[in-house]
């Protein structure tokens, strides 16, 4: 059973501009982001069987919701993030205390190291990709792997719309990887095609990436992503997993999906 953390959006808005998709003037229709989220929780626990971890929401922090941000966690260690905006700095406390009262190994990175968690650290057993230059410091990566004892291979994003990793890149269980190439450099795409063969990656096509389908979550074989993703849908079921379609059009205004919204915890 997959251990999720997430934050209620009792507070989610958008108060401020940090992403080509955030716009102050397309505001959140609250009740229905409400809705939304709590679909994605309902999916998690009901139809996936994943266990849910709730952190109190803090009002004046919009952003918490977003949990994949909180930090990176393996096994019984865990680094918080380090935000390269202000605007969502005041988290960092928040969640490093979440961490500390649940257990965890603590380690703190410098402050300008910028890290956001699980939202550009993500990957395979034995193949773990760092993203970076929109929001993560390449410098980070080189502690991080001290940290976690492990190999992080830096990839660099260069499409702004596809600001963190979790954007275009989800590693799946059976070891495939669903991804949307253009929003990585040559290098980048070099690095993953030698460490993840062409059968196993899935590309995703400009359309469905621009609804988020790499912003997804992986359970088993059970694939939580934003509605509307059909081509993606039929590429998942074809490998033998079963897509579990949610609307979260609120959340999208704000640049984030199912993956943005929770923190796998194992």
């Amino acid at each position: 059973m997959s251990h999720i953390l997430v934050c209620p959006p009792d507070y989610f808005d958008i108060e401020y501009e940090i992403n080509p998709w955030m716009r102050v003037s397309n505001q959140v229709e609250v009740e229905r982001a409400k809705s939304q989220w709590y679909e994605l929780m309902r999916v998690l626990e009901q139809e996936v069987g994943a266990l849910l971890e709730r952190m109190q929401p803090v009002q004046g922090l919009p952003d918490m919701v977003f949990t994949a941000n909180a930090g990176s966690v393996m096994g019984r260690r865990a680094v918080p993030s380090r935000f390269r905006h202000p605007e969502r700095q005041r988290e960092e406390a928040h969640f490093e205390a979440w961490f500390r009262s649940h257990g965890y190994e603590v380690t703190v990175l410098d402050k300008e190291l910028y890290f956001e968690g699980a939202g550009d650290l993500l990957g395979f057993p034995d193949a773990r990709f760092g993203g970076y230059r929109k929001r993560s410091e390449i410098r980070a990566y080189a502690r991080l792997s001290e940290i976690f004892e492990c190999e992080i291979i830096p990839v660099e994003l260069v499409d702004s719309r596809f600001y963190h990793l979790d954007t275009c890149f989800c590693p799946l269980s059976g070891g495939e990887l669903l991804y949307y190439p253009p929003a990585f450099d040559y290098y980048a795409q070099a690095a993953m095609a030698d460490r993840v063969a062409p059968e196993r990656r899935m590309v995703v096509p400009e359309f469905d990436a621009l609804k988020f389908a790499c912003n997804a979550v992986c359970v088993g074989k059970h694939v939580v992503l934003p509605a509307g993703c059909e081509a993606t849908m039929q590429m998942l079921d074809a490998r033998g997993y079963q897509p579990h379609p949610v609307p979260l059009s609120e959340f999208m205004k704000s640049g984030g999906s199912a993956k943005c919204l929770t923190l796998a915890l194992d």
